[in-house]
């Protein structure tokens, strides 16, 4: 392995000592393979299902009438299979191959509610078994897609046991049975490491609803224990501190909770301070207008999700204002809110995700968005996915042009580690306050420390009105250094509902809403740019948008105050 120079000696370290890691735990899982294949030899076979959890995620109709019309879309991606299997495809995306091998379409085959869709669930289920015994294409046994078709599979088994004779019935539960001992083995290894998870989830599922899996329920529970604790942080964020995962991992959490139930079996409490702890978590990330904020993978919002797993929780809790464990910061008056990435970015094999947006801000009054960072462009456009990672990308300060993280697809090290985050921020300081006039967050970080030798200090106040947010951006040289000159860059990405003006009296822009909330923004005085950007998270598609951006010298101002002001006529 060649570690870029470009790395600090400690760096290159920590990352041959990560790989190294990364390696021993494959040998580790390949020497308990044999325990895994005879476990499941001389594991007895449960002989039913005792019950069916329910899938909490709402299903299309329109969806399954395309499947039967030989049409599946999935990851951004449509193959019409002109009378074809889909299992023998060839598949347009990897995204693609772990939706269908999932099997989560299955849920809309359910919401069809017709003989011929379900029918045809029933076929698509028992082709995929018939041809798992002759191997299938290695995304069918990822731990992430096995676990995703477990849940799917015991979700629907009402659909697709219908009229199963004594065979069909004894197949569709040895299938199952496979996938657990599978999920056995892949629990311990999977990274990155949101898979672990998710099968945890879906091994004690599947302990529950089957006949007989007492024996298997203990650890189940065990794991799922220390995996909560693991990726559930004190305050409810996720440790890969991407909005879209407490979603979904909420959406699997509320049905397991009730799976417990209906076999009258108290949840373990750690299950219940999860669900507890994602669900005001959750209510953090949301804007006025039901979507999340756009921070660390977060791309197109489903509403109707959001909705559904708020009211499955139950709790009604308050937004978290003060995430320090997870890294992020909400302030809220009247009927401004501002929603702040403060934290670091999450551990390498966490981070396939994650963006380099530390100090980045979203903006938004009542149900109007304002300001926002450009968001996961998602699966139909991986091209753009590298450059929406970038600090550039995000409603915050760059210095040349340069992001404050380090991804492994900038390295020579793309092989190992290709999308992870390799070094970002580590020093990320933030403090709050507030009083009568308004609050106040104040945060810095030391990502461009090593490029520089200048560290980014950024401070939002909201009055208290919510009439005014005003920001303070400085660039402090770090201890012993020499003051480097480097071109700066502040950007306000604009959601693209939003019209900007530059006025003509004075270094302003006015932005209009189609509310009527109309702002001005200001920045000292110093020269104002409107620029082009775009929006990734449109539910139709990535729009074109507008950015005000604010150049200048780090060796000229240092230290730069702006602000958006409400226009009241």
């Amino acid at each position: 392995m060649t570690v870029p120079r470009v790395l600090p000696f400690a760096e290159r370290l920590r990352l041959v000592r990560l790989l190294v890691a990364r390696v021993a735990d494959k040998a580790r899982i390949g020497l308990k393979r044999p325990y895994f294949v005879i476990g499941e030899r001389l594991c007895r076979q449960p002989e039913r299902l005792l019950i069916a959890p329910q899938d909490i995620r709402t299903g299309d109709a329109t969806i399954a009438e395309d499947i039967y019309g030989g049409y599946y879309a999935f990851g951004g991606k449509i193959v019409n299979a002109h009378g074809r299997s889909p299992f023998a495809l060839a598949p347009p995306s990897m995204e693609w191959a772990k939706t269908l091998y999932g099997f989560g379409w299955l849920r809309h085959m359910r919401a069809a509610d017709t003989a011929l869709a379900r029918a045809n669930a029933r076929s698509l289920v028992k082709e995929f078994i018939a041809r798992s015994t002759k191997g299938a294409p290695d995304p069918a046994w990822e731990t992430d897609v096995v676990a995703r078709r477990t849940l799917s599979w015991l979700s629907q088994s009402p659909m697709l046991l219908e009229g199963a004779d004594y065979d069909e019935y004894r197949r569709f539960m040895r299938a199952l049975t496979h996938g657990f001992w599978l999920l056995q083995r892949g629990a311990d290894s999977a990274w990155p490491g949101g898979a672990r998870l998710t099968a945890a989830i879906a091994m004690t599922c599947y302990a529950l609803c089957v006949q007989g899996g007492g024996g298997h329920l203990q650890r189940s529970v065990r794991l799922l224990i220390s995996q909560l604790e693991k990726h559930i942080l004190p305050d409810g964020g996720s440790v890969d501190r991407n909005p879209q995962t407490l979603l979904e991992v909420l959406l699997d959490l509320l049905p397991l909770r009730q799976t417990f139930a209906a076999r009258g079996q108290a949840p373990p409490p750690e299950l219940l301070n999860a669900i507890d702890r994602i669900g005001p978590a959750l209510r953090m990330f949301r804007h006025g207008d039901g979507s999340l904020a756009l921070f660390n993978g977060m791309g197109v919002t489903a509403p109707d999700r959001i909705a559904i797993a708020l009211a499955y929780e139950g709790t009604r809790g308050q937004a978290v204002s003060n995430a320090r464990y997870s890294g992020y910061q909400r302030l809220e008056a009247g009927a401004a809110l501002v929603l702040i990435d403060a934290g670091r970015p999450p551990p390498p094999n966490h981070s396939n995700l994650a963006y380099a947006g530390c100090l980045s801000f979203e903006f938004s009054l009542g149900a109007e968005r304002i300001v926002i960072n450009c968001g996961n462009p998602g699966p139909r456009r991986a091209d753009a996915q590298a450059s929406a990672r970038t600090t550039a990308a995000h409603s915050t300060l760059s210095l040349d042009d340069a992001s404050s993280c380090l991804f492994g697809f900038q390295t020579g090290l793309r092989r190992w580690f290709d999308g992870e985050i390799l070094i970002g921020p580590q020093n990320v300081p933030a403090a709050r306050e507030s009083n009568a006039t308004g609050m106040t967050v104040s945060a810095s970080h030391d990502g461009y420390v090593r490029q520089f030798s200048l560290f980014h200090e950024r401070r939002w106040f909201l009055r208290a009105d919510g009439e005014r947010l005003e920001g303070r951006d400085r660039l402090i040289p770090s201890t012993g250094a020499r003051s480097m000159n480097a071109d700066y860059a502040i950007r306000f990405h604009i959601h693209p509902s939003v019209t900007l003006t530059m006025a003509a009296e004075r270094p302003a822009i006015v932005l209009e809403t189609p509310g009527g909330a109309n702002l001005t923004f200001e920045a000292g005085g110093l020269p104002l740019a409107i620029e082009e950007s775009i929006f990734f998270a449109a539910p139709e598609g990535p729009r074109a948008c507008e950015q005000i951006v604010v150049y200048g010298a780090s060796t000229d101002i240092d230290e730069i105050d702006w602000s958006f002001t409400a226009i009241r006529h």
